[in-house]
């Protein structure tokens, strides 16, 4: 880690770069500590000031976390998930370069509450074919999610959920699905989903409900995702 005093490109600016880099190491990158200040200073020859200038844009982007006391940290990388160009959570994760990894996965008939039968436009209590899985990277979980499909659709629990949800659906029974509508709200996890998520219950979560139509706008899939709100980020975009 070497800066250039004589470039025309300010120190603090340099160091941001340098800093930036390391974040993408794959050392640091799963929200590892840096370096005490004092250490990182030394070690690129500045001085604390305007290592603290780089430091501090980082922290304002949202790559580090600076904690009073503890010291600064690699930001956890985002999940990042929105309503335009959605996609499975297998093809989100493989977008991001992430390795998936299921810690759950359960397999059920249970009866369809109010809101979900209307959905389907079944009778309440209706038995439908329920995934509960619970998701992540290779170092924690960060997604529970919870699936019911129409019971008018010929599933019937015992295709291979290991592979990627909608390709399934298409490869076995021809079900193409193309429009998904959802609901994102927040609410502190809870002792259930707090302990499918290895957090606390006073932690944080996003749930976001995805309601799923195949090409015909045959509603297929009525999904609701709880996530560990450090580790998903939604986004909206607009046109005017």
């Amino acid at each position: 880690m070497t800066l250039d005093p004589s470039s025309n490109i300010p120190l603090h600016k340099q160091a941001q770069q340098i800093l930036r880099e390391l974040i993408e190491s794959p050392e640091y990158k799963n929200g590892k500590m840096l370096p005490n200040e004092v250490d990182l200073a030394q070690q690129l020859h500045i001085s604390r000031n305007t290592l603290r200038q780089a430091i501090n844009q980082l922290v304002f982007e949202g790559l580090l976390v600076r904690k009073k006391g503890v010291g600064t940290k690699v930001a956890r990388k985002a999940i990042t998930g929105g309503v335009k160009n959605w996609l499975s959570f297998s093809q989100e994760m493989k977008m991001l370069g992430i390795e998936v990894k299921n810690y759950e996965l359960h397999i059920s008939f249970k009866k369809a509450s109010l809101e979900i039968a209307d959905f389907f436009g079944v009778e309440e209590g209706t038995r439908c074919v329920v995934m509960e899985r619970v998701r992540g990277n290779t170092s924690f979980p960060f997604v529970h999610f919870i699936s019911y499909f129409n019971p008018k659709l010929p599933i019937n629990g015992e295709e291979n959920y290991n592979l990627p949800l909608y390709e399934m659906l298409q490869t076995t029974y021809g079900i193409e699905v193309k429009t998904s509508k959802e609901e994102v709200s927040a609410r502190l996890a809870g002792e259930m989903v707090a302990a499918k998520l290895e957090i606390q219950p006073n932690d944080p979560i996003l749930i976001r409900k995805r309601f799923v139509y195949d090409v015909n706008a045959l509603p297929v899939e009525y999904n609701i995702g709880y996530y560990r709100a450090d580790s998903f980020t939604y986004t909206l975009e607009a046109s005017r």
